[in-house]
């Protein structure tokens, strides 16, 4: 049984010459990849602050999932993904916002750097449509 596929957009001009969604959709199932804090003209938000960042992220991660049909109760899957480890509270602090009552299972991880330098989190959420059958 094939599933249709729903891609979601931002309107992120490299979505195109990349060859990237914000989001896929096929079926229930959606994942949403690497979102970083950026505003609608792709200029960082909250510079040098991770709080802020990780807001922002959810902000445009909540719109992307909208755009597929579902909410933040359908997370099932968090990745938070740090240029320095030692951000993690302030992340989850953000994280909690928007997590709280989903209450997904979550992973936090360090790596050297983003394309941006300014960038110090990104995130990425796999959701389920609750109370879909199949």
């Amino acid at each position: 049984m094939g599933y249709d596929r729903q891609l979601v957009s931002n309107g992120n001009p490299m979505e195109e010459i990349v060859g990237f969604s914000r989001a896929v959709k096929v079926g229930p199932y959606i994942a949403v990849g690497g979102t970083a804090p950026v505003d609608a003209e792709g200029k960082t938000v909250g510079v040098g602050d991770v709080f802020a960042q990780t807001t922002r992220c959810f902000e445009i991660i909540e719109a992307a999932l909208a755009q597929a049909g579902a909410g933040l109760g359908d997370i099932v899957r968090t990745r938070v993904i740090l240029t320095d480890i030692d951000n993690w509270k302030p992340a989850i602090e953000a994280r909690k916002a928007y997590c709280r009552e989903a209450r997904p299972v979550d992973t936090i991880m360090a790596i050297t750097r983003f394309v941006n330098p300014e960038w110090l989190v990104e995130i990425e959420v796999d959701a389920v449509i609750g109370g879909w059958e199949g």
